[in-house]
């Protein structure tokens, strides 16, 4: 690989984008397939076998010589099957390469191996895949040579959603719809499309793949399950925003070029807070595009470390005790022709269609902060939020000293009549420019917090897809949107009609505005207090999809049915139950034929130690016989501990799929996991480093 990159030839490269349809495609099958992507016209098979001959043979002339229907299944990774372009041989021996409309548009994996939560049994196992036609094609290269991806939607035979796109795409609808009421109200008649737009900070570790190798539970589990903490951690802040280590800019620079190559706009990397811990965010794009173009990223930061002798680990807190790792989800909606609905503009307070959807989104938010939770419930986010970094698990919302005291004046007065200026920062300094500073400060505690024209969301695991999340933003913010357009529609007096709506949300819904410390413990009280809802684990999020407000919410606007609710209920739990049983057993697996052999061999050196030192004369032994009786009793302890969590691990199929278990494993088998953790950690910081069976939490994050 050359050290020079022409960015500009090479971004979206292996991408059939635009430009490409506009110079392969003839002129009507283009607008044809334009009008698809932009207003959702149905798409004939005549232009739908155009499409696929014109994308077939420029997938051929990039080196692909198989297809794949390229979904996101439930299982929180992405799924594909290959198919090569290949027909059957003519009498000459001979073998033709063809792609038709019907292959383009519609593909049938297996759906019985795939979680469905009750929808398909085993038997019913026909599912289709459908070309999303919004998001473009591409190829990527790897070892099994080159192969196009359609990104497509995934359901089953009966129609429910089996993906996390399908119902993305639903609740995309759904807020463009009412969005454009919105604006419509406001005089706006030439906005023809609203869109959410994301940008999905992503955050990831990079340890050394020997090492990892080591490390059996980082290969089952992808999180560390034992492990003390080095002398030094991250306390010295020294690793944030630090020097980029050559090694480390070597695997960003490919990383970099992949996702270019495959339209994906990586722009922003650096170190993290935590030692091995970085970021890569790229430029926002349209929601669907946005999830598509995140685990193509993810994809690509795995394939690119084991290149270069590492591992990309994306697991939520791969070392307790430092920085975890999440995925920021920057909000915000946008309009066809350029206009962004949450900018507030130099004076917020007289930008009335700014305050309406403003206060929408916090009543949305507030209303339905059960679900929001729920939307990043992960099993590795159990371990994250709360701490080192991560926003708690109480949903609340930063609006900054700006909007907070435009939104106090709206409260107190009914009107609010100025906003709060930015100032000119001062550096003390001659030879330093001043500039003027925003008006309002970042809060890192926050988990949704308005950042000048968006919202983040920063509660989303980095393993997790951005669809969920966004799912339930985009429906949320459509319900309370289409409220508002239901009431102001029929106002006679709309002016003061706007006004009093404002007013009226500002005030019944201020309760989830927090501008302080999400991580003070006071914080959890006063949340209490407020009446906001407190979900600490995965397992208490989950309920929330299934609550007859959830439901009402969902099948209002068709983004699921109560069937497809109840069935991702199921999965998750059945997903919470099934990790925690794998942690489990790799606990025990690592301590049985690793940790208790280590030790013993290392008590049977200090026995001998000590019979030896007798021999020779020496009667002053109480050293190497109190780190004996330390590391005995330790081992003890382990072994006691190692045989509880044993049976408890093999009560787990007997009891009740679904809530049950996943409740029986956060209650009783996550806390034997803990009691078997911490005399192993002790017991690290006693054995003689040469006999320990794994590399330490320092091995791993500071020699990368």
């Amino acid at each position: 690989m050359s050290d020079y990159v022409n960015v500009t030839e090479l971004f979206g490269c292996d991408v059939f984008n635009d430009s490409v349809m506009q110079e392969r495609l003839p002129k009507k099958v283009y607008k044809e397939l334009k009008k698809t992507i932009e207003e959702g016209k149905e798409l004939s098979m005549e232009v739908a076998d155009v499409v696929a001959h014109e994308m077939k043979e420029w997938a051929i002339e990039k080196g692909a010589t198989h297809y794949s229907h390229w979904f996101q299944p439930l299982t929180g990774v992405t799924a594909e099957k290959h198919d090569a372009f290949i027909t059957a041989p003519r009498e000459d021996g001979k073998v033709l390469m063809s792609f038709s409309g019907k292959e383009l548009i519609k593909g049938e994996p297996d759906a019985s191996s795939f979680p469905s939560g009750g929808l398909r049994a085993t038997f019913e196992a026909r599912g289709y895949t459908t070309w999303d036609c919004t998001s473009p094609a591409f190829v990527r290269h790897d070892a099994a040579g080159g192969i196009l991806c359609i990104p497509t939607a995934f359901c089953s035979y009966t129609g429910e959603a089996l993906d996390q796109k399908t119902p993305l795409l639903r609740s995309m609808e759904a807020i463009n719809t009412q969005a454009l009421r919105l604006l419509r109200l406001f005089g706006n008649t030439t906005s023809k499309r609203v869109t959410p737009s994301v940008g999905a900070e992503q955050e990831y570790f990079l340890i050394d793949k020997e090492k990892w190798l080591q490390r059996k539970d980082l290969t089952y589990t992808g999180r560390t399950l034992f492990g003390a903490m080095p002398p030094k951690g991250q306390e010295m802040d020294d690793h944030y925003l630090g020097t980029i280590r050559q090694r480390i800019s070597a695997y960003m620079k490919e990383v970099n070029e992949e996702c270019w190559k495959l339209g994906v706009t990586a722009k922003t990397q650096h170190n993290e807070v935590a030692p091995a811990q970085h970021e890569l965010a790229p430029i926002y794009a349209p929601v669907n595009i946005a999830a598509d173009h995140n685990q193509i990223m993810m994809r690509i930061l795995k394939k690119v470390a084991s290149r270069h002798g590492m591992r990309c680990l994306l697991h939520e807190k791969p070392f307790a005790g430092v920085n975890g790792s999440g995925k920021h989800n920057n909000w915000s909606l946008t309009t066809d022709d350029g206009i962004n609905l949450l900018d507030p503009g130099k004076t917020p307070h007289e930008n009335i269609q700014f305050l309406l959807v403003l206060t929408c989104i916090l009543k949305a938010v507030d209303t339905h902060a059960d679900l929001l939770r729920e939307s990043a419930a992960d099993v590795g986010n159990d371990q994250r939020l709360g701490g080192n970094e991560a926003p708690p698990a109480v949903i609340s919302v930063f609006l900054g000293e700006q909007l907070g005291d435009v939104l106090d004046q709206l409260i107190s007065t009914g009107t609010a009549t100025h906003s709060k200026k930015g100032s000119i920062l001062e550096t003390g300094v001659k030879t330093l420019p001043d500039f003027m500073k925003d008006a309002t400060d970042r809060n890192r505690t926050s988990p949704f917090a308005f950042t000048g024209n968006k919202f983040e969301f920063r509660m989303v695991g980095s393993r997790d897809s951005i669809s969920e999340c966004n799912v339930v933003l985009n429906t949320i913010a459509a319900e309370v949107f289409k409220e508002a357009c239901d009431r102001l529609e029929k106002a006679e007096d709309f002016d003061m009609a706007v006004h009093d709506l404002i007013k009226e949300y500002a005030i019944d819904h201020q309760r989830i505005v927090f501008n302080g410390n999400g991580y003070a413990p006071e914080w959890a009280e006063e949340a209490k207090r407020r009446g906001l809802p407190n979900l600490p684990s995965m397992v208490d999020a989950i309920p929330a999809l299934t609550t007859e407000k959830a439901v009402n919410l969902f099948e209002k606007f068709h983004v699921f049915t109560k069937a497809e609710l109840e069935s991702r209920a199921e999965i998750q739990y059945e997903i919470y139950a099934k990790a925690i049983n794998i942690e489990a057993k790799t606990m025990i697996d690592i301590a049985t034929k690793q940790i208790i052999p280590a030790v013993i061999r290392y008590t049977t050196v200090l026995a001998d130690s000590i019979n030896a030192v007798k021999a020779a004369g020496v009667t002053e032994v109480s050293v190497q016989a109190e780190l004996l009786k330390k590391c005995s009793a330790l081992l003890k302890e382990t072994n006691e501990a190692m045989h509880t969590l044993s049976a408890l691990v093999e009560k787990v199929p007997e009891v009740a799929e679904g809530r049950e278990r996943a409740v029986y494993c956060r209650e009783q088998v996550v806390k034997a996991m803990d009691a078997l953790r911490k005399p192993v950690d002790e017991l690290e910081m006693l054995v003689d480093k040469s006999m320990w069976p794994m590399p330490s939490y320092g091995d791993l994050i500071f020699e990368v």
